[in-house]
């Protein structure tokens, strides 16, 4: 890969692993014999693909209501600017968070900036997360929502 321009062995490992790895024992190994190289060239590749950018993660999308997680939610919370990093950081390193980032407000109807997403098996469950996060926030959460989810989207990205 020179000047961010994917080589033909590069575009055919991308092409066979954008749906995701195969789900055999020795995932790189299947993928090198599709695109006609070696294990150990898949997996450099990839390496390099990951470290330029190419390829954001390479990492597990549950499907969390196949798994007994029927209540996902989405919590928002309004912590002011000057806050954010602390909060983000509070929030995004506990263990039952999946992911948590920073988000623009859209005043006056939409005041929160961090947002930090929960899985739970029963909603009461649900509800006592979002509780201890309440709590590890203290002051610096100033309201909060959690938006729960009704159903499961797709989760593609950029197909080539």
């Amino acid at each position: 890969m020179s000047g961010g321009i994917l080589s033909p062995l590069d575009r055919a490992i991308v092409r066979a692993t954008q749906e995701g790895l195969p789900l055999v024992e020795r995932p790189y190994h299947a993928v090198a014999e599709a695109v006609g190289t070696t294990p150990e060239e898949v997996m450099a590749r990839m390496e390099r693909l990951l470290a330029a950018g190419v390829i954001r993660r390479i990492g597990l999308v549950p499907n969390h209501y196949a798994l007994g997680y029927g209540f996902n939610g989405m919590t928002v919370w309004d912590v002011a600017d000057e806050d954010i990093a602390e909060a983000g950081l509070l929030v995004g390193n506990l263990d039952f968070v999946s992911h948590c980032y920073h988000r623009p407000r859209h005043l006056p109807h939409w005041p929160y900036s961090l947002f930090a997403m929960i899985h739970a098996k029963e909603k009461a469950a649900a509800d006592a997360l979002v509780a201890s996060i309440a709590q590890l926030l203290g002051p610096l959460s100033r309201g909060h929502l959690v938006l729960f989810s009704s159903r499961i989207l797709k989760k593609t990205g950029l197909r080539l």
